[in-house]
């Protein structure tokens, strides 16, 4: 099976609400995201224990946690006029471009 990148309703800097998994009901800012995989990574959700090794000469090894990539259907945009999670939608304005919309107060979401 090929990997076809898919369209994300999320980019980097939205901030997202978990809605299921060990992390549900918490809220984090879109530190990247993977379009190929399906994936993102959000700010203090799914944290990881790494263990890493000193690199350098001033570097510091030991157990670090590190956020590590869910699902983008696992999470739903959270509007910034009206601070509720939110289905995403799409609307073209005047000018032919496209834009994200709030399903639920129908404002245009900044990109």
């Amino acid at each position: 099976m090929v990997n076809v990148p898919r369209k994300l309703h999320v980019k980097k800097g939205d901030t997202v609400e978990i809605i299921s998994g060990k992390d549900r009901s918490k809220r984090g800012k879109v530190l990247t995201a993977l379009p190929k995989e399906g994936k993102i990574v959000v700010e203090g959700i799914n944290l990881l224990t790494k263990h890493q090794k000193p690199r350098g000469v001033g570097q510091q090894g030991g157990i670090i946690k590190v956020e590590g990539p869910i699902y983008a259907s696992k999470a739903m945009l959270v509007c910034n006029r009206c601070n509720k999670k939110t289905r995403v939608g799409r609307r073209i304005l005047e000018d032919g471009t496209k834009v994200r919309v709030c399903k639920v107060c129908k404002e245009i979401i900044n990109d």
